[in-house]
């Protein structure tokens, strides 16, 4: 199953953090953020150049129109091994950015000698254009994790590609990889990369151990909201909100938890990223790609969107049902490292185990699989131990291919 979960389940953790820690998210305005042409504006300005490095913004516009934001972060005029890294649901690549220069992913990688280039998926801050379609409309809105799949990935992947004519590594955080493994069993992008980085992977989601994310999707909290005419989902926004908190009071959740109660309980969290965070964080994503997670957790698939009408379907596919990503087709010899904690309710242990065991067969000089028992879901990305505990391994693995 996918990242599915991950929407209903993540929109109140970021609701949630906003009652923890007294910080106001402004949950009754739908206004929303354009990239600026302005130098000053972007992740670079913000995040990477205040810590004395090189950065470059580059824009990357997909097949269907959607103009993306990609920083590029380099140390000197030293071009290594090109490395792209792609955050998970409700963030953006900030999400590398968060943690001291020391500690954070992109730096750390920057500092190692590689080409570090930062994706930004469409309808988070700095990749809300597109070339034709308001962000206002429902048309900008009209994607789910599909796409992402078939339009922003590809054009990320390629672009640096192109750009440097090396072969890159990727890196994945939570639907971050789901996207990934979805291409990888495509055949997509396999001659252009070197490997993949795989953290908290997440290929199925039937094992979730989380309460709400499954309450969520059994209430069709995000088909409601689409049916009301909401398509962005917009945690800062009046109708998310209510739906939100109508769910905690009716379903006999405890929501006064909900870092844990929706990631796991993290071992390595330091207070203070929880402020750093809610600067940026968190991101929007089109409610249609919230329905099709939710399909992922009540059915136990992963697979395309289901429009729930044959016709459509049949419109779409040239089927009554739409397609399933078959992950036995992974190439056994694309080098990849997974890594996932045993504290983690969003990528769990038992649907991480699936994954492996469709993996039994991958050739193993080309497979590196890293279990920590007290990681959850947002260690990875904000864990103050991850730089020893995860980073560097995975720095190693990546000069070996």
């Amino acid at each position: 199953m996918a990242n599915t979960s991950l929407s209903p389940i993540l929109v109140i953790l970021f609701w949630g953090l906003t009652l923890a820690t007294g910080r106001k998210l402004s949950p009754f305005t739908t206004t929303t953020a354009t990239l600026s042409s302005s130098p000053t504006d972007g992740i670079c300005s913000s995040m990477v150049k205040t810590q004395a490095y090189t950065c470059e913004e580059h824009l990357v516009t997909t097949q269907d129109g959607y103009i993306l934001n990609m920083p590029r972060i380099k140390v000197g005029e030293l071009r290594g091994p090109p490395v792209l890294l792609q955050h998970g649901l409700f963030m953006d690549g900030i999400t590398w950015l968060l943690l001291p220069s020391k500690q954070s992913l992109a730096f750390l990688l920057a500092d190692n000698g590689f080409d570090v280039w930062v994706a930004n998926t469409r309808g988070t801050k700095y990749s809300r254009q597109h070339i034709t379609l308001p962000t206002n409309s429902s048309d900008y809105w009209n994607w789910s994790w599909d796409e992402l799949v078939a339009y922003d990935l590809p054009a990320t992947v390629k672009y640096v590609h192109d750009l440097t004519g090396q072969k890159l590594h990727y890196v994945g955080h939570s639907q971050g990889t789901l996207i990934a493994l979805a291409a990888f069993s495509q055949d997509q992008l396999l001659n252009i990369l070197r490997s993949a980085a795989l953290l908290s992977p997440i290929a199925y989601v039937g094992q979730m151990t989380s309460p709400l994310a499954k309450n969520a999707a059994e209430n069709f909290i995000a088909e409601s909201l689409y049916n009301f005419g909401v398509f962005e989902f917009n945690m800062r926004g009046v109708s998310v909100i209510k739906f939100l908190k109508d769910l905690c009071n009716n379903t006999g959740i405890d929501c006064t938890n909900l870092l844990t109660s929706f990631t796991g309980p993290n071992c390595c969290l330091n207070p203070s990223i929880v402020n750093v965070f809610l600067d940026h964080e968190p991101q929007s994503t089109a409610t249609k790609n919230m329905i099709h997670l939710s399909q992922m957790i009540r059915e136990g698939t992963t697979s395309m969107f289901d429009y729930q009408n044959q016709d459509e379907n049949i419109k779409h596919y040239g089927q009554p049902t739409p397609p399933a990503y078959d992950m036995t087709r992974i190439p056994n010899e694309l080098p990849l490292f997974l890594s996932y904690g045993g504290a983690d309710a969003l990528s769990d242990v038992k649907d991480v185990q699936r994954l492996l065991e469709i993996l039994k067969d991958h050739h193993p000089d080309k497979l590196v699989v890293q279990y920590r028992n007290d990681y959850a879901h947002a260690d990875y990305v904000m864990g103050e131990n991850a730089y020893r505990d995860v980073y560097e391994p995975l720095i190693s693995f990546f000069r070996l291919q």
